[in-house]
């Protein structure tokens, strides 16, 4: 298949499409691409493609103009009223007339979509998995991801526009909220008594085997809480990850606690870190969001691979559990393991970084 040249485009497009149907986190690694988009294209329309359950994380963005969304629920409405949304979405996209798709997914549904548009440039990675006719015939050029392996995901992202000869690229995540977020904070902060600075401290995951254990983390809170500074503690509002915040503050009855755990939004997450003198956590959107806001922070990782999903950009230091001890091969770990891979981490180390840190 010949593929179009990127030059076909507009020299300014009016509008952009953007998809990637992934998790917080990456939509959050999304944000260079975007804001480096509007840096070069002040005037274009930027919209996004994206699951329903992860617009918090890019709804605030000042750079985008329509979110468009997949409820993964659709598939449990019955195949009906699931194709009915399919279609439904598909024509809001073809109606948008896009000059410019950018898909940054792999999955099947979006490269059907990036074709629907009937943009002049669609741009797409040629991943491996992915080669044969269909997929080339979906986009207009594909992007080599050979050397991803040693890519940053920011970089990866950052990748498929080396076709539109943009430079130079903004490389800083970021992470948006409203003034109606941060009043909300504003208005916890009081009721709690919480005076800056302060420390934010996020011990969950969804995924239990990134999780420090209760006892460290206690341990942590009472040396920190020793030196004067108010810790912050937040968490999603899972009930094991509650539980787990419970037994951790159960642990440390005389620190200086405020549990927020379960009780913020995403956005009001971000407004909480944007304030914070610190924070502390393991490898979890709350992390990413505190490198994007600049935040100085110790994150606790592992065993995620870490050149992929370090904080990217961050401010502070990153304790690597592979330095204390051997950690799994991390696409052979059982995600449902009770297995707790940050143990080989001491306290100490997270204390002492922490008090680097802090003013």
């Amino acid at each position: 298949m010949t593929q179009v040249s990127a030059q076909k485009m507009p020299i300014k497009p009016r509008r952009i499409l953007i998809i990637k149907l992934r998790h917080h986190g990456d939509m959050l690694l999304t944000t260079p691409v975007i804001n480096t988009l509007h840096q070069q294209f002040p005037d274009a329309e930027i919209d996004m493609l994206m699951y329903l359950e992860t617009r918090d994380m890019l709804v605030s963005h000042p750079a985008l103009s329509k979110l468009f969304t997949i409820d993964r629920q659709w598939k449990k409405l019955g195949a009906r009223k699931h194709v009915s949304h399919e279609i439904k979405l598909a024509r809001q996209l073809m109606h948008r007339h896009y000059d410019l798709v950018i898909n940054l997914a792999d999955q099947w549904r979006s490269a059907i979509v990036t074709r629907l548009t009937g943009a002049p440039v669609r741009l797409g990675m040629d991943f491996a998995k992915r080669r044969g006719k269909i997929w080339r015939w979906c986009h207009t050029q594909l992007v080599s991801t050979q050397g991803h392996g040693k890519l940053h995901t920011v970089e990866q992202n950052l990748s498929i526009l080396a076709p539109l000869n943009l430079a130079p690229h903004a490389n800083q995540a970021t992470m948006s909220y409203s003034p109606e977020d941060d009043a909300a904070v504003t208005a916890l902060l009081h009721d709690h008594d919480v005076k800056l600075p302060f420390i934010v401290v996020q011990p969950t995951s969804r995924w239990f085997f990134k999780c420090w254990t209760e006892e460290k983390m206690a341990e942590t809170f009472r040396a920190l809480s020793a030196k004067g500074f108010p810790i912050v503690v937040t968490a999603g509002p899972d009930k094991r990850e509650l539980e787990m915040v419970d037994k951790i503050l159960a642990l440390c009855p005389d620190a200086r606690t405020v549990s927020l755990a379960g009780k913020l939004t995403l956005r009001q997450l971000a407004a909480l870190i944007d304030r914070a003198a610190l924070f502390i956590g393991v490898d979890s959107v709350p992390m990413h969001m505190a490198a994007a806001l600049q935040t100085p922070l110790v994150a606790l990782f592992g065993p995620s691979k870490l050149t992929f999903w370090s904080p990217w950009q961050a401010i502070g230091e990153v304790i690597w559990a592979g330095d204390f001890g051997p950690l799994p091969n991390p696409d052979d770990i059982d995600t449902h393991t009770s297995e707790r891979y940050l143990d080989a981490i001491p306290a100490q180390a997270v204390i002492d970084a922490a008090e680097r840190l802090l003013p």
